[in-house]
């Protein structure tokens, strides 16, 4: 017994001291080591209170998936009738008004990208910028959708379906992620605004 004990005791310690657990399995595996580095944003990207062109399809299916979802749980809540203009209105507006403190932006392969609820999922191995003036930008687009396309024609999409919703919101004639192909020419002066 004092010798199974004693035994116990040496291989204890040789596996904590570090001696004697290569001699018996080998050399441990080598850790390995990967280094990601931030998204590098542009001082648009890092000042500006507007969302950057490039991440404004992104952002508003980000917007359309958050709508979709405040509707859906008021309706839940209604026994899945539809809402009256008041309720309707009141959920529009505080989707809109929410933290939107869980959406970021990343760099996948040297495209910036934002991430999200509602978004596709992005690369595992990456570093979401968050915070900051993201949100902000979130709810300043949340909050024009809804002024330029109006409650009543929001709250009448999402009731056909989340697809009538995005189509009217991010890929219609002025949406967000159509693309300059099929978008007609702008004037000049639009253009600066964007």
């Amino acid at each position: 017994m004092r010798a199974a004990l004693a035994a116990w005791l040496v291989l204890s310690l040789s596996l904590l001291g570090g001696t004697g657990a290569q001699g018996m399995c080998g050399d441990p595996p080598a850790a390995q080591s990967r280094s990601i580095p931030a998204p590098q944003l542009s001082p648009e990207e890092r000042l500006s209170p507007h969302m950057p062109q490039s991440l404004r399809c992104d952002a508003c299916h980000a917007i359309a998936f958050q709508i979709e979802e405040q509707l859906n749980k008021a309706e839940g809540k209604a026994g899945k009738k539809a809402l009256k203009e008041s309720d309707y209105i009141e959920v529009l507006e505080r989707s809109c008004s929410q933290d939107w403190e869980s959406y970021g932006v990343l760099e996948l392969d040297g495209e910036k990208r934002l991430s999200g609820p509602g978004l596709p999922s992005q690369h595992p191995l990456s570093v979401l910028v968050s915070g900051g003036p993201w949100p902000s930008r979130l709810s300043k687009l949340c909050h024009g959708y809804v002024g330029e396309q109006g409650e009543a024609q929001i709250y009448s999409a999402h009731r056909r379906g989340s697809a009538a919703l995005r189509q009217l919101l991010c890929h219609g004639d002025k949406g967000p992620c159509t693309s300059q192909k099929e978008r007609p020419d702008l004037p000049k002066a639009l253009q600066n605004e964007l």
